[in-house]
């Protein structure tokens, strides 16, 4: 009775063993190889990383400033009914909802075409007289709009009270009048009515017409502008409290009227760090995908060449009882162990530009857990696939034409 025919078998630990004699015979190779690898998949960690960084980075700007903008204005600009839904108490009224940090109100003063000028008479040698637009504010809009002042200050409730003639000029219209400093009361005229100038703006976060304008207190353009109502109420509220102010500052402001008012508040930031981070993902993982094709080329191209260098080799082995499957497997763990050391190296690099360019850009670096760690994994898959078609040419070598071509 004849024995059954036993397959040859070849243990892990000798599979491992070859391939690594295999890998080892050629390190220069080997080395310039891995290097594709490790190029692309440190590009695609780094830009992961740094996309979510960069993301986290814009969405942080975005709460600071934008996510805490609510203004609220008449729904009908021009109608009489909506002119005077927004009363000149509001900036009190907002300031008593829970998560306002500052609300004013700032509206367009009508004065008839006058001009404006920082001396009294014409000088027919030169322009002194210009169209300037002109604002009104309540005390609380300059915390509101995150002014910050060049030099002066800003009118206070008893400058509106008394309805007192100073203004505040934006950068750019002081630029125009010629005027950079308030310590000797420099005045400006308004047609023939002359308001002291107790402040000039450096810059404003919100509202960037106050750049170009010449602000007044409300109470004086009430006065002698006959300013009937508020145009906007300018609100800074506490992060994550814009859904709740956006609700019931129309209620606060005209009870009864709630609906003639309108209300711009920012989107939501979650939804805001979802498209910003999905549309980065997008660019940075295509450059990395790229890379990836380039190291997984320079995988298959060497791992066909180190085939063919071996066709003796393979003939050999063949001849001495190895199986197809025993040529495959070691062709394919070489290629594989290219990807994984690749991966690894490249996980590292990757890793060590986020935190370099976050501490250069004093950013706080993200990184989710899971991309160092799968990095190898995917190096490894891509050596595998790289790896499957010299495989598979190695493992379909008759023992006798390799011998041959071997000699």
């Amino acid at each position: 009775m004849r024995a059954p025919h036993r397959r040859p078998r070849l243990p892990l630990r000798d599979l491992l063993a070859e391939a690594g004699a295999g890998l080892l015979a050629r390190p220069a190779r080997v080395a310039l190889t891995v290097l594709g690898t490790v190029v692309g998949i440190a590009a695609l960690v780094a830009t992961l990383g740094l996309s979510k960084t960069a993301s986290n980075q814009i969405v942080g700007h975005f709460d600071e400033v934008a996510s805490t903008d609510v203004v609220v204005s008449p729904a009908r600009r021009g109608a009489t009914t909506a002119a005077s839904v927004l009363p000149f108490r509001a900036e009190d009224r907002l300031q008593r909802l829970n998560g306002v940090v500052a609300a004013g109100t700032l509206s367009d003063v009508n004065v008839g075409g006058h001009l404006v000028s920082s001396v009294p008479v014409n000088d027919p040698l030169g322009q002194t007289r210009f169209q300037l637009p002109v604002k009104a504010a309540s005390p609380g809009l300059w915390r509101a709009v995150r002014a910050r002042l060049r030099t002066g200050r800003v009118p206070d409730a008893g400058h509106s009270a008394r309805a007192d003639r100073v203004v505040v000029l934006g950068p750019n219209a002081a630029r125009r009048l010629n005027i950079t400093r308030v310590d000797q009361q420099p005045a400006v005229f308004l047609d023939d009515r002359l308001y002291v100038v107790i402040g000039i703006l450096d810059s404003v976060e919100r509202q960037p017409s106050l750049l170009g304008a010449m602000v007044m207190p409300e109470g004086t353009a009430a006065r002698e502008y006959g300013l009937a109502a508020p145009a906007l109420a300018q609100i800074e509220t506490r992060v994550g409290a814009v859904d709740l102010i956006a609700r019931q500052a129309p209620v606060a402001l005209a009870p009864t009227q709630a609906r003639q008012l309108r209300v711009a508040a920012p989107p939501d930031p979650r939804e805001l760090r979802g498209a910003i981070r999905n549309d980065l993902n997008a660019l940075f993982v295509l450059l990395g995908g790229v890379s990836l094709l380039v190291g997984a080329i320079g995988i298959a191209n060497v791992t066909l060449v180190s085939v063919l260098e071996r066709v003796g080799e393979i003939g050999l082995r063949r001849a001495l009882g190895a199986a197809r499957r025993h040529i495959a497997a070691q062709f394919l763990v070489e290629s594989s162990a290219m990807g994984a050391l690749g991966g690894i190296i490249g996980a590292s690099i990757g890793t060590l530009v986020i935190v370099a360019i976050s501490a250069a850009r004093t950013w706080t670096p993200v990184l989710d857990p899971w991309i160092p760690l799968a990095a190898p994994l995917l190096g490894a898959l891509i050596g595998l696939l790289s790896g499957t078609y010299p495989a598979i040419r190695a493992a379909r070598m008759e023992p006798v034409d390799a011998l041959r071509a071997g000699t």
